[in-house]
């Protein structure tokens, strides 16, 4: 009985006529959401990104930096992935590359 009933709604042509038709547009919309989430989330990501891995490139020995937790220091020496910061007299602290935010300059204070 089933069958028949499949069978019955399946020759009429306009049922099919109307899937056809419909079928494209939510690919349309789908390519157009993929398009604004392209441009406003994952392409400034990866210009961040791309932004502060040269920062991080760039950092030499005697830079004023500030790390993601607002430590302040001078950049006394660098390995591979570590960075060692002078953040007072005879206090050292050895932080991860990563953690940096920024150079002091950039940040618009200079006091120290």
């Amino acid at each position: 009985m089933f069958a028949d009933i499949a069978y019955a709604m399946g020759a009429s042509g306009e049922g099919a006529a109307g899937q056809a038709g419909g079928g494209l547009q939510p690919l349309i919309t789908m390519a157009l959401v993929f398009f604004i989430f392209y441009f406003l989330l994952i392409r400034p990501q990866q210009k961040r990104l791309k932004d502060h891995k040269s920062l991080i490139d760039s950092i030499e020995k005697g830079d004023d930096v500030i790390t993601n937790g607002g430590i302040l220091g001078k950049v006394v020496g660098i390995t591979e992935k570590v960075i060692t910061l002078e953040i007072g007299e005879k206090a050292r602290i050895k932080v991860l590359k990563s953690s940096i935010s920024g150079l002091q300059k950039d940040m618009g204070n200079n006091n120290q």
